[in-house]
């Protein structure tokens, strides 16, 4: 009976813990349903606004992606393009080389490269002088013509020269030996052409300079002149009186030419300005004279002025004291009427 008892009571306490059980599992299931929808709900806040925050975050990725897919498309049109001017600008190089090419095949004969020179000249002359300041194909007595000539006080004969065939032989030569026979026929070439200048152009007895200009339409040419191994050709110029120019060496000389031409209109027009002045002065001499001429008469009039003026304030005293001695005697006659009257009675 006791063991029945004491089974009775552990099935008791068994249905007891059982239902305890049961009501704490359900609050504890309550209390971990709540709490897993406020950590659910918690957690998709959360994931809201990271969604959004990726949103946002793409966006402005695609907006920069695309922006910079319209600038890169933009750069790579621009490259297009410049490849396109860079493609044409090749093309027009290539022509012109070929046309350099055709060029210097035409100015082969030396004929041509004179007058090349010559054309180069007149227009270098038309740029920087006024026509009258300048001619071209100047004649002198004997029949020589030069090809320009520089009016100032005198004239400044400038002629042309192309040394050219010598000089290319010159800068493609490989070897000493082959250079320096160039140079010396570079150097013939030059020295023939400063001995023509000097002897044909130069004539102070025509109104030219005692010294004449040779120009030298290639500043390559004129540097191996001046600078290279045949600068001994400078001094050589020099000594005939002849200058070796360059385009950019001339216009120098022309800035100065065109600066000494301004000082001789400035020396012209001062001297018109005193001889205006003179005749001016001229003019004030000639306007005193008649002014002193009218002062002496004004002073003569305002003499005898002074001498009417007294003689007519005498007149007047005189009229004064004649009317005066007028109203005596009529008083006087007036008195006497009654007297006259008595005695006549």
């Amino acid at each position: 009976m006791l063991a029945i008892a004491t089974l009775l009571l552990v099935l008791a306490g068994a249905g007891a813990l059982a239902v305890w059980l049961t009501r704490a599992l359900q609050v504890f299931k309550a209390d971990s349903d709540a709490t897993l929808a406020a950590r659910n709900a918690e957690v998709g806040r959360q994931l809201e606004g990271i969604t959004a925050t990726m949103d946002r975050r793409l966006g402005e990725l695609d907006t920069k992606v695309d922006r910079r897919m319209e600038h890169a498309s933009k750069q790579t049109n621009a490259i297009h393009k410049q490849l396109g001017d860079v493609g044409r600008a090749t093309t027009l190089l290539a022509e012109h080389a070929k046309e350099l090419g055709q060029l210097q095949q035409v100015l082969r004969p030396p004929k041509a490269r004179g007058g090349f020179g010559e054309l180069l000249l007149g227009n270098l002359l038309r740029d920087r002088l006024p026509a009258e300041a300048y001619s071209l194909q100047y004649g002198f007595k004997n029949g020589e013509r030069v090809d320009a000539v520089i009016r100032v006080d005198r004239l400044a004969p400038i002629d042309a020269k192309f040394p050219l065939d010598n000089f290319e032989r010159l800068v493609d030569a490989q070897e000493n030996s082959e250079r320096e026979l160039h140079e010396k026929a570079f150097s013939r070439d030059v020295k023939g052409h400063v001995d023509a200048i000097a002897a044909k152009y130069i004539r102070p007895d025509e109104g030219t300079y005692d010294f004449a200009f040779m120009y030298l339409p290639s500043e390559a040419i004129y540097y191996e002149l001046v600078c290279g191994k045949t600068g001994a050709l400078l001094s050589y110029a020099h000594e005939k009186r002849v200058l070796p120019v360059s385009p950019t060496t001339l216009t120098a000389y022309l800035q100065v030419v065109v600066l000494g031409l301004k000082g001789l209109q400035i020396e012209q027009h001062a001297h018109e300005v005193m001889a205006y002045c003179a005749q001016l002065q001229k003019d004030f001499g000639r306007f005193k004279e008649d002014f002193d001429l009218v002062g002496t008469h004004l002073g003569r009039a305002q003499t005898k002025f002074v001498d009417a003026e007294k003689r007519l304030d005498k007149f007047e005293t005189k009229l004064d004291q004649a009317a005066d001695s007028r109203e005596v005697d009529a008083a006087d006659v007036v008195a006497e009427l009654p007297r006259a009257a008595d005695a006549a009675a």
